[in-house]
């Protein structure tokens, strides 16, 4: 193995590289490059930017968002959104209390974003919408390339939620992709670094836009059953697997799942065009992140319009409510969970395909669709 490393942030030893870039080429043809910067000027001043070419996928990286992915692309196809906010926003210019505990809304662009560590949802409960993750900046950063083989890039992220009598929660963030793929994989780890027991709640918020999201876009995934989280989500439960395209005044609807998964306890989730010619896969693990929720967001383009696919350790409903459900998780001193996910981009109608079979294979039979809110999945149910 031929692995090198560099560190592009280190508050601990003071360790901080504005720029860096790094050619990075493996046993086969693919080539591809690392690249770091900082943004400057308006509201994006000082953010980090960690840019990965494998030679066929691009991702951009946000270490002080947090870890979250901005944007990307592959064989010409754009990953993730185009938000309201039309560029990435520094932690220093959110405030997540602003109107009623929704300000985390005004930084809310990335194509990945973090909901969590001790709790995501709606403000309440002592907490803002969707918790503190997404607008903490890593303290460590760094970057390893492996020549052997096909060759492989990786990025490493350290992020802490701290604070006095309260939690101390951990990420350790880890974004994988190899030379000339078009998949990439995420591995978190999150530790409780307190002496008392913590709570976390993690939910992992992807948005994507055109061109997977049109008007006639499907998503698959295998479930028993599908649940409208509230009345609006109900108006629409028959068609929950189906997007309009661009629509003015449409108001969000949210459906919740839990999942199936295969013999190697993976599941997979795939939003397609409406002609099946391009579509990206999310697989994850049930055990780790045992719910999911589906954000559908079709109003006009110029206010957002996109789809969110969202594993999570807990549906996103107010804290209080997921505790009675037992959907928070519990981390005594030192206990650590962690969590995968495994991106693909589908270029053909092939690969499209590919992927509905493999979700095929997993659906257990008939799925029930509820025509109304549930008991125990959402308050609306109660």
């Amino acid at each position: 193995m031929t692995k090198h490393s560099w560190t592009l942030t280190d508050v601990a030893s003071r360790t901080w590289l504005d720029e860096f870039s790094v050619a990075v080429s493996g046993a086969g043809p693919a080539a591809g490059q690392i690249r770091k910067y900082t943004l400057r000027g308006g509201v994006s001043e000082g953010v980090d930017v960690v840019e990965i070419h494998n030679g066929r996928l691009s991702l951009a990286l946000l270490p002080t968002r947090g870890m979250g992915l901005w944007k990307g692309s592959c064989e010409g196809l754009a990953l993730g959104w185009n938000s309201p906010v039309e560029h990435p926003v520094h932690p220093a210019f959110v405030d997540v209390h602003d109107r009623g505990g929704i300000g985390w809304l005004s930084g809310f662009n990335e194509w990945l974003c973090r909901c969590g560590l001790e709790a995501n949802g709606p403000p309440g409960d002592g907490v803002t919408l969707h918790g503190r993750v997404a607008n903490l900046p890593a303290h460590q950063v760094r970057v390893s390339v492996d020549t052997s083989g096909p060759g492989t890039i990786e990025v490493q992220g350290v992020v802490d939620e701290a604070i006095l009598f309260g939690p101390r929660l951990r990420l350790t963030s880890t974004l994988t992709t190899t030379l000339g793929s078009a998949t990439f994989s995420i591995r978190d780890e999150v530790t409780n670094l307190a002496g008392h027991e913590a709570d976390l709640q993690l939910l992992y918020h992807t948005q994507f836009g055109p061109p997977f999201l049109e008007a006639g876009s499907q998503v698959e995934l295998p479930a028993r059953q599908v649940v409208p989280r509230d009345p609006r989500a109900a108006d629409g439960v028959s068609g929950w697997n189906r997007f309009l395209g661009p629509t003015a005044g449409y108001a969000e609807q949210v459906y919740y799942f839990q999942p199936e998964a295969d013999a190697q306890g993976q599941t997979h989730a795939l939003l397609r065009n409406a002609a099946g010619s391009c579509g990206v896969s999310l697989k994850y693990r049930p055990r780790e992140l045992p719910c999911f929720a589906l954000w559908k967001n079709t109003q006009a383009a110029a206010d957002g319009y996109c789809t969110g696919l969202e594993p999570a350790t807990n549906f996103p409903n107010p804290k209080a409510f997921e505790r009675t459900q037992a959907r928070v998780v519990r981390l005594a001193p030192g206990e650590s969970r962690v969590f995968h996910l495994e991106f693909e981009i589908h270029a053909t109608a092939a690969g499209v395909q590919a992927a509905q079979q493999q979700i095929a294979r997993l659906q257990p039979g008939t799925v029930v669709i509820s025509a109304t809110p549930q008991p125990g999945w959402s308050p609306a149910g109660s």
